[in-house]
């Protein structure tokens, strides 16, 4: 069974779709059926966690869009997921089929505390996707455009992140 949330108009100036920006189709899944991508999207960080954490899944395995787990994370603004992620050794700046890194994603969803996290572990805002946006092109947030112009400008996304990464609580 599958609920429909109310449509959003898509941001004109974002070069694709990023799926919570567009619309979310909650469905209702036995628990034998989910995977990694579903408890991903429930903010399920324990699942996801223990997943990680033993070896079960790789962190960087991505859907049949190419979206990974820190896709997903920043997509639905799961600030502590996207810590977990992070601290597993995610790729920060993995581009799902459409070019969209995970800052594309945070950025067009407008989650600035996500945007920072992932700016603070060296996350690129230069990168571009397929249709040549980069992440300060896809936003409305002009608190978020800022932040990323700023880096951008001053290369902060050169930086090494920090090797002394804390397991979230």
């Amino acid at each position: 069974m599958a609920l429909e949330e109310p449509y959003k108009e898509p941001k004109t100036t974002f070069g694709g779709p990023v799926v919570s920006c567009l619309y979310k189709v909650q469905e209702t899944l036995r628990e034998e059926d989910k995977d990694i991508f579903d408890y991903c999207r429930e903010n399920n960080i324990s699942r996801v966690s223990h997943a990680l954490s033993t070896g079960i899944m790789d962190v960087n395995i991505a859907d049949d869009e190419g979206r990974s787990l820190l896709h997903w994370a920043c997509d639905r603004g799961h600030t502590q997921l996207v810590s977990v992620v992070l601290f597993h050794n995610a790729h920060i700046n993995i581009q799902d089929s459409e070019g969209q890194t995970p800052l594309h994603y945070a950025s067009a969803c407008e989650f600035p505390d996500i945007v920072d996290l992932l700016l603070d572990h060296g996350a690129d805002p230069s990168l571009v996707d397929n249709d040549g946006f980069q992440p300060h092109e896809v936003t409305d947030s002009k608190t978020i455009a800022a932040m990323l112009q700023q880096h951008v400008s001053y290369g902060e996304h050169n930086k090494s992140p920090s090797l002394l990464l804390e397991m979230p609580q």
